[in-house]
């Protein structure tokens, strides 16, 4: 593939909302509104015996609403993303919120009585709806869950004043945090992103003073953070546990990601016997980095010193290369978003921190949120989120409601495609540190994707129930500090301020038990590459219609397609299998003398 030039820039939400953006905003609006407004006429002919070609038209109609609607909330989220101060920002993301709780109530009749629909007749049109069946099935796992109309109606605007607002106040306080930081002698200003470039510094004391400072500007605002937090598990609890009658908490994201109790509980637990893999691993980075114990501001500590940076211009092609090299399809995705300026790189005060990928509607390219700073993490974290652009795009023919990949196989691609950037760089850098380098950051981004994750989720499961049963926040506090002391088992040595992490983590706020997808995910991922490597070019079809079928089917049906079956213990141990022997690869490697 020719080789294109890529500098830093926001990106062009023109696709979405052209100028001038006022008035096509409010088209939109009025647009959904219309559309919305002559769908409440169907109601009448949702019968028991409504034909199937009646049926998949009203879809049809459904999906254009659907389609309209996610492209005004996709603009509003991500001009917010953007910039978490902007005025105009902050106005529209709300209205859109309410406005589609209003519209979202006045089609809500349809889900019930499509939930209400007796098994003979449902099994029957779901016959007939082609791309849209998961959906339909997947939609009638929540029946027992399901309330009122009148109930569903005055939660869908409970949402937007009470769930909703009160993330998005969290968003609002926590990206207008500066940090402080003395770095050559200079005390400069800086993003969370550009704060935690130094967590993975050679320099040790800056690695620790990058920690302080981190939680100290959270601790400053912990009570109120950790209050927020209260006050979404609290309503988290009465609309899920208490109204709806999920046996647990997790119990509702486990039936959204359509993955059964029982196989999350057995990925937990997995976890949680196979701390002593990365304790020996942390064993083995103290002796490199000289020190008898490693402390927490250690954990990603280069084992050599390295301030090697790359331009995003070269990070471009990098992750152009490791694609193309699998397949030259997959490059070619990832340059539709770049030549599209679908991609936000630069770093700026006010943006988002972190990185993610939003897929809009399926005839537009997905846009890929960065704050790169041309560190080695940066690339990897740009290969990550291309990932996830491609699984969209690969899904694209499949509709609004089908597209998307449920949670915990939607970091296939975007993990798949980090291991591809690391295997090219192996096979192509002369440089005799790179493979010792690589091996140090895998086991190291394995436990912050496998492990952490893990351990926050399961801090979360505690939480929760500890927050209905009258918990302050410092006791939130005490709890996490012994689930990080679980976690290490004396190997790491914790300092206090670690105590505020848990009200820094967006995740738990947000989107209540998300975290666990990630260690879903990259253990599923280290399943699938080690097939890869095992069968070559034979695996390539196999991986790309999984990724192809984004969210058309279940997702333990779309894994046994691939000969997986994670509801077994020996399905997740192999993960943790594969990453002891990369630890036995590093204590084969000669520790040099200081």
């Amino acid at each position: 593939m020719s080789k294109k030039s890529y500098i830093q820039a926001p990106w062009s939400l023109d696709e979405l909302v052209p100028a001038p953006q006022n008035e096509h905003i409010e088209s939109l609006f009025k647009q959904i509104e219309d559309a919305v407004s002559a769908f409440t006429a169907v109601r009448e002919q949702l019968k028991s015996d409504l034909s199937a070609e009646a049926f998949n038209g009203l879809l049809d109609r459904l999906e254009k609403i659907y389609n309209l609607a996610q492209r005004l909330s996709g603009y509003a989220n991500l001009l917010f993303s953007g910039d978490t101060q902007n005025e105009t920002a902050l106005n529209l993301l709300p209205r859109v919120e309410m406005f589609m709780a209003e519209q979202q109530n006045q089609m809500l009749f349809f889900e019930l009585w499509w939930k209400g629909l007796d098994d003979e007749n449902a099994a029957r049109l779901m016959a007939a709806a082609g791309d849209r069946t998961y959906w339909l099935e997947d939609m009638r796992h929540f029946k027992k869950h399901t309330l009122s109309e009148g109930e569903e109606k005055i939660i869908n605007i409970k949402n937007v004043t009470g769930f909703n607002a009160t993330n998005t106040l969290y968003d609002t306080i926590t990206n207008r945090y500066e940090f402080s930081l003395k770095v050559d002698g200079q005390v400069k200003k800086m993003t969370r992103g550009e704060l935690m470039v130094y967590a993975r510094h050679h320099d040790g004391d800056l690695r620790a003073r990058a920690y302080r400072q981190l939680y100290k500007v959270y601790g400053n605002d912990g009570p109120i953070l950790g209050q927020i937090y209260q006050t979404l598990v609290r309503d988290w609890y009465s609309e899920n546990v208490v109204l709806r009658h999920f046996d647990t908490p997790i119990s509702n994201r486990n039936l959204v990601n359509d993955i059964p109790d029982a196989v999350v509980n057995t990925l937990l637990n997995v976890c949680k016997k196979n701390t002593g893999v990365f304790q020996r691993y942390f064993r083995l980075k103290a002796r490199w980095l000289g020190v008898e114990k490693l402390r927490r501001y250690d954990l990603y500590a280069p084992v050599a010193k390295s301030d090697k940076h790359y331009p995003f211009e070269t990070a471009v092609q990098m992750v152009l290369d490791s694609f193309a090299d699998f397949d030259p399809k997959l490059a070619e995705l990832v340059q539709r978003v770049l030549d599209e300026a679908h991609v936000d790189s630069e770093v700026r005060k006010g943006k988002r921190g972190g990185a993610f990928c939003a897929t809009v509607t399926p005839e537009l390219s997905p846009w890929v949120h960065l704050n790169f700073q041309g560190h080695a993490d940066d690339v990897a974290t740009a290969a990550h989120e291309m990932g996830h652009a491609i699984h969209a795009l690969l899904a694209n023919q499949h509709s609004v409601f089908t597209q998307h990949a449920c949670l915990p196989l939607a970091e296939t691609a975007s993990t798949f495609g980090e291991m591809l950037l690391i295997d090219r760089i192996l096979a192509t850098d002369p440089n005799e540190g790179v493979r010792r380098d690589l091996l140090f950051r895998q086991i190291d981004d394995a436990y912050a994707t496998i492990q952490r994750q893990a351990f926050f989720a399961l801090f979360e499961v505690e939480a929760h129930e500890m927050i209905c049963n009258g918990a302050s926040v410092n006791d939130l506090c005490t709890a996490y500090m012994k689930n990080l002391r679980k976690q290490f088992g004396g190997v790491v040595s914790v300092s206090r301020e670690f105590q505020w992490e848990w009200v820094s983590i967006p995740h738990i706020y947000n989107v209540p038990f998300y975290v666990y997808a990630y260690t879903f995910g990259q253990l599923l991922v280290l399943s699938l590459y080690q097939q890869y490597r095992k069968e070559g070019e034979a695996f390539k079809p196999r991986y790309l219609k999984l990724l192809a079928a984004g969210g058309s089917a279940a997702p333990m049906t779309l894994l046994a397609q691939m000969g997986l079956d994670a509801s077994k213990a020996d399905f997740w141990q192999g993960g943790f299998d594969y990453l002891s022997s990369k630890v036995d690869e590093l204590e084969a490697l000669p520790i040099p003398q200081a």
